[in-house]
């Protein structure tokens, strides 16, 4: 790194010679420290990707002794973090700074996680400080919130270090079963699938479980899982194993705010569904984030003709004869998170009723299954919503939220479809609504290119449309001067990875007084739900108008 500490004075020492003037001599001279903040940033990042690599491989060590190993590792983790910081205090002006300190935040915060040590925790929460201090326009100002909420509400370790098994809970899905595993904090995990007779097993490193699950087995009626057998293991081990009958490919993957680890085993694509699920309660905590209501799929008639899109085109969907079954509503925000606050309304609370009621109305449709990702005030990560959809094998996916503005004479709805934001007023209301993303700047690349490549553009717009006029058709007739905002675009974390095409409704504005005034109403919550009823209905007979999708309004 010496060679690059050097540029900006060679640059400044060659002007001279050259009787270059002094004012251009300074412009190389910052020409080159910049170019110099972009080759350090960049080999950092190399650094830190072979560090990571590392990290993944190696067990978590919140509760072991710290070993010669562990401590060498925490040592280099460490020293990257004040690598770059280094890059801020060398080049403070530079466009990479900003980014150096965030690199060097999460870092932090992912060294405290992985070996528990409350100074990397003390660390982390300061350099995302510095960021919002330092670079207050940064677009990484609003991605923080999410891991800094996470770090503050961090359970302190135990004496002994270990974590708590409080429940088990089994959920039927579409063309799964879930078994999810919740956990007082987080846990290293591994699985391993055995024959003979079929089962998997998941151990849970440094982990104890509440007393009701000692030693417990656990009984399920259906198939795919028979039963889960827990017991403990020699060096703190919890040991989870899933007796299985028919199940096929299964994975294991970790899930936060609260804590858990989700074993998804798929079921066989000949055999249906049981209409239960269950659980055994162990603790106070709320009840599972998704649900579905049972339902066989009906049918659909030949359809007579092709129906092009808004646009006049065949996409993909429409070329395959595709329809509309399972739908998946997304109630926004909810738990820790509770959206906009105005004149006690509480947008969690209202999209979740407006939710439920939409689903009350959708099941009535012959042919048409609902999933919700919460049913109750529960806190679900934008991420995990998408996962939902996409596990759900869902046809549509729709968000819900209500909106909000420092012009209490804003008012109207609006839909969004997933794509870049074209203006100021979507940018902010992305950032608003995306503040709560678990992603790091790592994945900006990948980001993008999901963005980029969305081959639900077209279906998702058209959706966005339909939901949208019948917003209008419906909600004008409570509110004479409700206002259609049209349909709009944005890179909503919501919407990022659905496999379907997918909006995000803003029903109305709860900073407008008349608007809020409105929302308190049952009855107005009740034609909002009528009217994004309307709208699935109508995108679904758009398709191929199938017997089975009819709509009332």
């Amino acid at each position: 790194m010496r060679s690059f500490a050097r540029a900006s004075t060679v640059a400044f020492v060659v002007a001279v010679a050259l009787s270059v003037p002094a004012c251009l001599a300074e412009a190389q001279s910052a020409k080159a420290g910049a170019q110099s903040a972009e080759t350090l940033y960049t080999e950092m990042k190399e650094q830190e990707a072979e560090l990571r690599r590392e990290l993944d491989r190696a067990p978590q060590l919140r509760a072991q002794p710290p070993g010669e190993a562990s401590t060498a590792l925490l040592g280099r983790v460490r020293g990257t973090v004040s690598s770059y910081e280094a890059i801020v205090k060398r080049y403070p002006r530079s466009g990479y700074s900003d980014n150096a300190l965030w690199q060097a935040a999460v870092l932090s915060a992912d060294a405290f996680w992985q070996f528990g040590d409350t100074r990397d925790r003390a660390n982390a929460l300061r350099l995302f400080d510095r960021i919002k201090a330092e670079f207050p326009s940064s677009s990484l100002v609003v991605q923080m919130a999410g891991h800094t909420s996470r770090l503050n509400g961090a359970t302190p370790t135990r004496v002994d270090g270990l974590a708590t098994l409080k429940s088990l809970r089994r959920e039927i899905l579409p063309d799964a079963v879930r078994v999810t595993l919740e956990l007082e904090r987080e846990a290293a995990f591994y699985d391993e699938r055995l024959d003979n007779p079929p089962r998997v097993f998941v151990d849970l490193r440094n982990t104890r479980t509440v007393e009701a699950l000692k030693d417990a087995l656990v009984t399920f009626d259906g198939e795919v899982v028979k039963q889960a057998r827990i017991g403990r293991q020699p060096d703190n081990r919890i040991r989870v194993v899933f007796d299985l009958q028919g199940a096929t490919r299964h994975s294991v993957y970790s899930l936060y705010n609260p804590n858990r680890v989700v074993i998804d085993f798929e079921r066989p694509k000949e055999t249906k569904p049981p209409t239960s699920n269950s659980q055994l309660p162990t603790s106070n905590q709320q009840s599972p984030t998704t649900n579905q209501q049972p339902s066989t799929r009906v049918a659909a008639a030949p359809p007579t003709t092709a129906a092009a899109n808004a646009r006049g085109g065949y996409s993909l969907s429409r070329q395959l004869g595709l329809g509309v079954s399972r739908v998946v509503i997304d109630p926004g925000h909810g738990g820790h998170d509770p959206g906009a606050q105005v004149r006690g309304l509480n947008e969690a609370e209202l999209v979740l009723d407006v939710a439920l009621r939409l689903e009350r109305l959708l099941v009535k449709e012959p042919g048409v299954e609902v999933v919700l990702t919460r049913r109750t005030n529960a806190y679900v990560a934008l991420e995990e919503r998408t996962a939902i959809a996409n596990k759900s094998a869902a046809d549509l996916f729709l968000s819900i939220h209500a909106n909000a503005s420092g012009n209490a004479g804003v008012r109207g709805f609006e839909t969004y479809f997933l794509n870049f934001a074209p203006n100021p007023e979507a940018e902010a209301l992305a950032a608003r609504e995306n503040a709560g993303s678990a992603r790091r700047m790592g994945s900006l690349p990948d980001i993008v290119k999901a963005i980029a490549l969305n081959n639900k553009i077209d279906e998702s717009r058209d959706f966005a449309g339909m939901v949208q006029s019948s917003m209008h058709e419906i909600l004008r007739k409570a509110d004479q001067n409700a206002r259609n905002l049209g349909v709009k675009q944005a890179p909503f974390t919501v919407l990022i990875g659905a496999t379907m095409p997918s909006v995000l409704a803003e029903v109305s504005f709860m900073t407008n007084r008349d608007e809020a005034t409105l929302l308190r109403a049952p009855a107005y919550r009740q034609q909002i739900a009528e009217a994004l009823c309307a709208g699935i209905m109508k995108y679904g007979n758009s398709l191929k108008k199938p017997a089975v999708l009819r709509s009332g309004f």
